[in-house]
């Protein structure tokens, strides 16, 4: 097992990753200090249930603790304020209190739901990530929770840190192939925003993570969110540097939101909009050269870089203009600089991301 820390002072808390963790919940949970004189609520949805409900549920109630459960639909459907009324409502019945725990046992939906609700409820309850996928080793470290409105992605919602991540790398196992490829995009985010040599180990083992080899897997999400604990211990609420974990996500949002939340996986979106900053810092000068190898390592790992042309230009920007990130006709960009190296830029104009879109769609066609 690897243990990393995300260092935040009194909010400081462990990364546990490893194989059969989700047994030793209870030991974990006592281990914290977590009472069992309150009710736990344990929240995941109809995919992960069927699969790893039981076995967390079985050893919280071995180790005494009383153990109230929340199924939601699978999807990003989910991160809906009608969604988080109906996981209220079971915390409520459930009889939750100020000192129990809320655990979010799913992929980032799953986290950023509970999350929200661990945020709100009572103005603040414990909360404990136990994610289920390859995509939640960045979504789950680092405190945002958050709720979609149908406008716009993460635009309701609140940082809030978990008291730990219990990272059990054996749910993998079960995860279809599209959600593989779509989770490594956040790790290899990690290595084009902080380390080249990381970035360019992704590239040399891809077949090793798409097979989900453990040895390869353990190595690249301990890096993964080595990188994102980092980041997050250095500004915690996104004042600065933390920004820079947004590379492809202005338009990678903004794809989300025009699909219904449907069309595109999260990791998928943000494929694409990582290819359209590398495209963007391109033509503002930088060697062409970054876009290709950026482009060449995502197609690697079978992942989306061109813009589907059925995708109206004008529905993308208005759905970046509603991105926490838009200001005044310019939006703030994450671009990259070189492999491993990004510059926050907040003058990037609407007409020079419309551009790319169009390149990008050319580019589609040559497919």
């Amino acid at each position: 097992m690897r243990t990393l820390n995300v260092d935040l002072d009194e909010r400081s808390y462990p990364i546990y990753i490893g194989g059969g963790l989700l047994d030793k919940a209870g030991e974990y949970f006592e281990q914290h200090g977590l009472t069992k004189k309150s009710p736990v609520l344990i929240v995941t949805d109809t995919n992960v249930a069927p699969l790893y409900l039981s076995k967390v549920e079985g050893a919280l109630s071995d180790s005494g603790y009383t153990v109230v459960i929340k199924i939601v639909k699978s999807g990003e459907k989910s991160k809906s304020l009608q969604v988080f009324e109906e996981v209220m409502t079971t915390a409520i019945e459930g009889g939750l209190d100020r000192r129990s725990v809320v655990v979010a046992l799913g992929g980032g939906v799953v986290g950023d739901l509970a999350g929200y609700v661990a945020a709100a409820y009572m103005r603040g309850v414990t909360f404990v990530q136990m994610p289920t996928t390859i995509l939640a080793h960045d979504s789950s470290v680092g405190g945002k929770v958050a709720v979609n409105h149908p406008l716009a992605k993460n635009m309701i919602g609140a940082f809030h840190q978990p008291e730990m991540v219990l990272y059990d790398v054996d749910t993998l196992q079960s995860l279809p192939d599209r959600e593989v490829r779509a989770g490594l995009s956040e790790m290899i985010k990690h290595g084009l925003i902080w380390d080249a040599a990381f970035a360019k180990w992704c590239g040399e083992h891809t077949q090793d993570l798409l097979n989900l080899d453990p040895e390869a897997l353990g190595y690249g999400l301990t890096m993964g969110c080595s990188v994102k604990a980092k980041v997050v211990s250095t500004d915690e609420t996104e004042q600065g540097l933390r920004a820079i974990l947004n590379l492809g996500h202005t338009i990678g949002h903004a794809l989300e939101a025009i699909g219904g939340y449907g069309e595109f996986l999260h990791g998928e979106a943000i494929s694409i909009g990582m290819a359209a900053a590398a495209l963007i810092a391109v033509n503002r000068g930088r060697d062409r050269e970054l876009y290709n190898e950026t482009v060449k390592l995502l197609q690697g790992f079978g992942l989306p870089t061109v813009m589907p042309n059925h995708l109206d230009e004008n529905e993308i920007i208005s759905a970046m203009m509603h991105d926490k990130k838009f200001k005044e006709s310019k939006i703030v960009f994450v671009l990259p600089v070189s492999i491993g190296k990004v510059e926050v830029v907040s003058d990037v104009k609407l007409e020079e991301v419309v551009s790319v879109i169009k390149e990008l769609k050319k580019e589609g066609q040559h497919v």
